[in-house]
């Protein structure tokens, strides 16, 4: 029975500290019988609100969701020696393209609608072009009759095909979380053909898809799921395409955006969804309902912006080096790396600048 007490006091007093936006107090839970009398209470109270919440409120239908052990690369402080580029004229930088010349010497504001997060522009979802002057034109935004509503990331093969990521095809760009805290496939891989103008589905099932990149012999596409923290290899030559494979898995982070190296390896930014925090979230799916319900429980535990890391992994899936930020001091939530000439470009969705790394 004493037993029972203390788990109900713990669950009780972890709510609670939820509540005030804080997991680092749990220490001050006592073994007094007063403290365990008014836990167990307590407790009660917060485990029947939850069902209730997962009953009437809870816009999601959550799945547990196993995060990956501690990686055996140590964290280092790299990413705090990056030079800022263009510091307080842009705004959360996420993915970029780099100019032939590779100048940053001007700037120039190509658009002004929402912000071009993956491949939206204002009213329009799904694969969109922009060219240099800022016209917009949507090339798809639906598929078999359904709307595109969270298209992300694209690559564009030799043979002049896009193959881009569907994030999530439940959730928008807006309600991402939802998707991680629901731990349920949504995402997809589609092709787009320019010649036809007909948009096919690839891959589905995919669990938040983010990054796509090709390999620089065309044989195989790497695509990135964000909360299952790996990347898949969908090849592409004629002998087994169609063939899925996993390029890399349980990996640090949850993969963003790949980008191609010089070299042939890939650039992959991680975002750190494998905190205690999370672990714990993960681990219950009372509490994802309370925070699916409640967005600004969620801001308590997200952990997102608190730090930057980016890993080189070769052509065959073997991480080659390490780059990080551990505590967010000079950039937090890097969500792309560029490599170009000798330097890495790196962008972020916490960030007034492209940090620029000479490696």
């Amino acid at each position: 029975m004493a037993k029972n007490c203390s788990e109900d006091l713990t669950i009780a007093k972890i709510l609670l500290l939820l509540l005030n936006g804080s997991l680092y107090h749990l220490s001050e839970i006592t073994t007094q019988s007063s403290v365990m009398e008014y836990g167990v209470i307590t407790a009660t109270f917060f485990l029947v609100s939850a069902l209730a919440v997962q009953v009437f409120f809870s816009p999601i239908s959550p799945d547990p969701l196993e995060l990956p052990y501690s990686h055996l690369f140590t964290p280092n402080n790299h990413l705090k020696g990056v030079i800022k580029l263009g510091e307080g004229i842009l705004n959360k930088p996420e993915a970029r393209r780099m100019h032939t010349n590779g100048t940053w010497e001007s700037w120039k504001k190509i658009h002004d609608r929402d912000t071009l997060l993956g491949l939206r522009a204002g009213d329009l979802i799904g694969l969109i072009k922009v060219s240099e002057d800022g016209a917009v034109t949507a090339l798809a935004t639906h598929m078999n009759g359904e709307n595109i509503k969270f298209a992300n990331d694209v690559v564009e093969a030799d043979d002049g095909s896009l193959y881009f990521s569907v994030a999530s095809t439940k959730f928008g760009l807006h309600d991402a979380h939802l998707d991680i805290l629901e731990a349920k496939p949504h995402g997809q891989l589609l092709k787009y053909e320019p010649f036809t103008l007909e948009t096919s589905l690839v891959l589905d099932g995919l669990g938040l898809a983010n990054g796509v990149a090709i390999s620089s012999d065309q044989e195989f596409l790497v695509v990135c799921e964000t909360w299952k923290f790996r990347c898949l290899k969908y090849w592409l030559k004629e002998e087994i395409r169609g063939k899925v494979d996993i390029f890399i898995d349980n990996l640090p982070g949850s993969p963003d955006i790949i980008n191609l190296a010089p070299d042939g390896s890939f650039w992959i930014a991680i975002l750190q969804l494998t905190s205690s925090r999370m672990k714990f979230v993960h681990s219950s799916k009372a509490i994802k309902h309370l925070l699916a319900t409640f967005p600004k429980l969620y801001d308590q535990v997200n952990t997102l912006d608190k730090s930057a890391m980016t890993i080189n992994v070769g052509s065959d899936g073997k991480i080659i080096k390490r780059l990080d930020d551990p505590n967010g001091e000079v950039m937090a939530f890097v969500t792309s790396a560029l490599e170009f000439n000798g330097k890495l470009y790196l962008g972020g969705l916490k960030n007034d600048f492209i940090g620029m790394l000479l490696i």
